[in-house]
C-alpha cells in the first residue's frame, strides 16, 4: 500500500481527495492537515510515502512545507496539488524538492497515476504547466525584491513597508523601481499582480 497524506486549507477539498484516492486499491490515507506546519508533523508521526499538499494554506505554505519535509523526512515524497496552475508557482516547487506538481482539476485516474508514480521514484509534472514555465523563464525577482511586492499588496506607504521589513525608505524605493521594471508594470500594485499571476510571489 501507498501511504499518503494530503494538506489542503479547505476541508471540502481535503475530504474530496482523501475520498477519490482511497478508492484506490494500493493507496491508503494515512493522515490530513489544514496547514503546512501541521503536514510537517503530520509526516513525523505517520510517515507517509508520498505527501499531496496544497500551495497556499495559511501559516506555513505548502512550497516551504515541501521544502520542510524534504530536509527533515527525506524518504517521504511530495506532490504539490493546487488550484493555481502558475508557471512561477512550479518552479518554485521543483526547487523546494518536490517530486510532482499537479493541478486539482485534473482527471482523478492521473491524480492517483502520479501518485504511483512518485512513489516509485519518477517525478510528475503538469505537461502544458512546465512548457508555460519554459517559455517564461525563471523569476527576475530578488528574494527581497520579492518580500517589498509582498508588503505591497498588503497596502501601506513606503515608510509602512519599509518598518515591517527593517529597511530604509531609500531602500524599499530601490527595491520597488528595479521590481517595477522587471516585471513592466507602471506601478507597484502592478507589479505585485503580475508577479501573483506568474506564481513569484
Amino acid at each position: 500500500m501507498i501511504r499518503v497524506l494530503i494538506a489542503d486549507d479547505q476541508a471540502l477539498v481535503r475530504g474530496a481527495l482523501a475520498s477519490m484516492l482511497g478508492l484506490e486499491h494500493d493507496i491508503e490515507i494515512v493522515a490530513q492537515a489544514g496547514d503546512g506546519d501541521a503536514a510537517v508533523a503530520a509526516v513525523a508521526a505517520h510517515s507517509p510515502d508520498v505527501a499531496l499538499i496544497d500551495v497556499q494554506m495559511p501559516g506555513t505554505d505548502g512550497l516551504t512545507a515541501a521544502a520542510r519535509i524534504g530536509r527533515e523526512h527525506p524518504s517521504c515524497r511530495v506532490i504539490i496539488c493546487t488550484t493555481f496552475g502558475r508557471p512561477g508557482y512550479l518552479a518554485r516547487a521543483m526547487a523546494a524538492g518536490a517530486h510532482g506538481f499537479i493541478v486539482k482539476d485534473a482527471p482523478p485516474e492521473q491524480l492517483a497515476d502520479a501518485v504511483r508514480r512518485v512513489a516509485a521514484g519518477l517525478r510528475v509534472l503538469d505537461p502544458a504547466l512546465a512548457a508555460e514555465s519554459l517559455s517564461h523563464g525563471a523569476c527576475p525577482l530578488t528574494d527581497r525584491e520579492r518580500d517589498v511586492l509582498r508588503a505591497a499588496v498588503e497596502g501601506g506607504t513606503i515608510r509602512d513597508i519599509a518598518r515591517s521589513l527593517h529597511l530604509t525608505d531609500g531602500t524599499v524605493r530601490n527595491h520597488l523601481s528595479s521590481a517595477i521594471g522587471k516585471t513592466g508594470a507602471r506601478t507597484r500594485a502592478e507589479a505585485a499582480r503580475i508577479a501573483e499571476d506568474k506564481g513569484w510571489l
